[in-house]
C-alpha cells in the first residue's frame, strides 16, 4: 500500500536492486531497422516524423542544418522515455528533475561557450534588442542576462512538472477505487481514460517543445 503520493516517482523497486532506470535506455533497442527489404509501418511512421521535423528545425536554424539530427534524436529520446512513463509499472524517468536537467544544462553550456567564444559581439548585441532606449539599457541587460541564465531550469521544470502533474492525478484517483461503489469506480475509470489520451498527448507536446526551445536557443548563435 502506498503510504506517500510521491512514492509513486521512487526509482527503488527492491532493496537489492532497481531496474528502473532499464526503461530509460529501451530507445536504444526500438531503432529502426533500415535493412530490411520492406519497410513496416513503425519505420514509415518514423521516418514520416523525423522528415517532417526536420524540415521544421531546418526552418528554425540559419546556417547549421547539421543540428537537426541532434535534434531529432533529442526529440525521439523524450518522447518515448515520456511514453514509456505511461505503461503501467514502467519508472517515469522523464518525472525527475535531474534527467531533465542532465539534457539542458550540458545543451545550453555548449551553446552559450561556443557563442562567447566565436561570436561574442553577436552574443553581447543579443543583450539589447534593437529600438531599445538608452535610459533601459542597463535594465535590459540585466533582464536578458537573467533570463538567458533561466534558461536550462525552465526547461526541466516545464517537463518535469507536467509529467508529475498528470501522473499525480492518475494516482490519486487509482487509489480511490477500491473502496467506492460500482458507479463511482465507473466514473473514476472514464476520467482516467480520458486522462490517459490527455497524457499521451501531453506527452508528445513537452518532447516537442523541449527540442523546438533547444533550438531556438541554438539559432540565436548562427
Amino acid at each position: 500500500m502506498m503510504t506517500n503520493l510521491f512514492s509513486t516517482f521512487d526509482p527503488a523497486t527492491s532493496f537489492y536492486y532497481s531496474m528502473n532506470w532499464m526503461s530509460t535506455f529501451i530507445i536504444f533497442i526500438m531503432f529502426p531497422y533500415s535493412f530490411w527489404l520492406i519497410n513496416s509501418r513503425y519505420n514509415k511512421m518514423i521516418q514520416v516524423m523525423y522528415t517532417t521535423l526536420h524540415n521544421e528545425f531546418k526552418m528554425l536554424l540559419n546556417k547549421s542544418k547539421g543540428l537537426t539530427l541532434m535534434m531529432n534524436s533529442l526529440f525521439m529520446f523524450i518522447l518515448i522515455n515520456n511514453m514509456m512513463g505511461l505503461l503501467p509499472y514502467i519508472f517515469t524517468s522523464s518525472s525527475h528533475l535531474i534527467f531533465s536537467l542532465a539534457m539542458s544544462i550540458p545543451m545550453w553550456m555548449s551553446i552559450m561557450i561556443f557563442g562567447w567564444i566565436k561570436k561574442t559581439q553577436d552574443m553581447f548585441s543579443h543583450l539589447i534588442p534593437v529600438g531599445t532606449p538608452p535610459l533601459l539599457m542597463p535594465f535590459m541587460v540585466c533582464i536578458e542576462t537573467i533570463s538567458n541564465i533561466i534558461r536550462p531550469g525552465s526547461l526541466a521544470v516545464r517537463l518535469t512538472a507536467n509529467m508529475i502533474a498528470g501522473h499525480l492525478l492518475m494516482s490519486l484517483l487509482g487509489n480511490n477505487t477500491s473502496s467506492s461503489s460500482w458507479f463511482i469506480v465507473i466514473l473514476l475509470m472514464s476520467i482516467q481514460i480520458i486522462l490517459m489520451i490527455f497524457e499521451t498527448a501531453v506527452s508528445l507536446i513537452q518532447a516537442y517543445v523541449f527540442s523546438v526551445l533547444t533550438t531556438l536557443y541554438s539559432s540565436e548563435v548562427n
